[in-house]
């Protein structure tokens, strides 16, 4: 399903929070900032913040860490009625992964234009020959989520043009 705007929904805000804050912890590890929660009747049964670089793993993105715990929590890999929040809209392989475990609803924040594969570089999700749909709301919480990948990604830039002053 393509993703629709955000509907002013305080659940949907509330989770976002939660997701914000996982993506605080990736930051804190000099992750890119990326939060993500899976929440299943009514509560968070699985969180997770980006960590490739730190747990030397490519598939180590904030949805599928969050997906992994859900899984393990709940004692099973199908995510059947549960709903994903994300700060920043997943990627080809995490869109994937949605859909393997039967996730119901995602919800993301802000939009990713390099890599965005649920609506901004492509929609990944629509594809008919998918054997189950997940419903998306895009936008939640987005000057947010948008502003710490921002503030993150200046903050690097200035980091590396001291030290190319520096001559290192």
């Amino acid at each position: 399903m393509a993703a629709g705007g955000a509907a002013r929904d305080p659940g949907h805000e509330r989770w976002m929070r939660v997701a914000l804050d996982q993506a605080l912890l990736a930051l804190e590890v000099d992750e890119v900032p990326v939060g993500a929660v899976v929440v299943h009747e009514g509560q968070v049964v699985g969180a997770g913040f980006n960590q490739p670089i730190s747990a030397n793993d490519p598939t180590a993105h904030a949805e599928m860490v969050a997906l992994r715990s859900a899984a393990r929590a709940l004692g099973n890999y199908r995510l059947t009625g549960a709903t994903l929040y994300v700060t920043v809209e997943p990627c080809f392989m995490c869109a994937g992964a949605l859909v393997h475990a039967r996730i119901a609803t995602l919800v993301y924040g802000a939009p990713e234009p390099r890599s965005g594969a649920v609506q901004s570089v492509a929609q990944a999700l629509d594809n008919p020959a998918l054997n189950h749909r997940v419903s998306v709301v895009g936008g939640v919480l987005e000057a947010e989520c948008r502003e710490l990948m921002q503030a993150f990604f200046k903050r690097r830039r200035s980091y590396r043009q001291i030290a190319k002053a520096a001559g290192t």
